[in-house]
């Protein structure tokens, strides 16, 4: 495990950037903020796809929280459904906001793909990353967010491919769950209430989303053969 260059990871001092109910990109100390209801707020950063790309981003309509939650890859798309059939979820919200601290050597930063709230209360903070792909700066981030959220109370998970063992019987539950959600159509901007809000969307690091969006369904443009109707098991607990 890498270790951030002379940085005691229990007492890191991390802010947090976020865009608030009204709009406005707000930077406070974390323990100023740590019972904040992040599970509603806008992404930080932009979900984008271009032709070419080797990861897909897009839109994926939530039956947890009746909104669309983003993602920036096929694992973040399927760890999004292993949420969104998980009874123990109330919020899900993607790309939250950005952590920031100082490693010593230079400042930092790191938007934690998703932030879930649990029905007792209590929050987890995930980040999406295949075991294969984390680099040494990967590990650090992450290293950092797992020491900001034991400052906050909340639990970190890093979580890889979901289990093959746990696609199974997805179309029948995800019938029950969500009905027949509505699509976003592939080539327009994704619902307003989820981006970014205009003149805070260049704050963040996020531009608008625009065309090539994925579908409500968590279909990104040329791969319409991709099943999103198979769930998964529980995704944090």
């Amino acid at each position: 495990m890498a270790v951030l260059a002379g940085v005691d990871l229990a007492g890191l001092y991390v802010e947090l950037s976020y865009v608030d109910a009204v709009g406005e990109r707000q930077r406070r100390p974390l323990v100023d903020c740590a019972t904040a209801r992040f599970e509603d707020v806008v992404p930080v950063r932009s979900f984008r796809w271009s032709r070419g790309e080797r990861h897909f981003s897009g839109w994926y309509w939530a039956a947890t929280t009746g909104q669309h939650v983003g993602f920036e890859s096929w694992l973040e798309r399927d760890r999004l459904l292993l949420m969104d059939f998980d009874p123990k979820v109330t919020g899900i919200a993607s790309q939250p906001f950005w952590l920031h601290w100082h490693d010593g050597l230079r400042e930092r930063r790191h938007a934690p793909d998703y932030f879930v709230r649990r029905v007792d209360g209590s929050a987890v903070v995930i980040d999406v990353r295949a075991d294969e792909r984390i680099e040494p700066k990967g590990v650090e981030a992450f290293e950092a967010t797992r020491a900001a959220c034991t400052q906050a109370g909340w639990e970190f998970k890093r979580a890889g491919a979901p289990e093959a063992a746990g696609r199974a019987d997805g179309t029948a539950r995800a019938a029950s769950r969500a009905g027949h959600p509505p699509r976003l159509p592939r080539a327009v901007e994704a619902p307003a209430s989820r981006r970014p809000p205009a003149g805070g969307s260049q704050l963040c690091g996020a531009g608008n989303v625009g065309a090539g969006s994925a579908t409500a369904t968590g279909h990104s443009p040329p791969c319409p053969t991709r099943p999103c109707s198979t769930t998964f098991t529980a995704a944090v607990t």
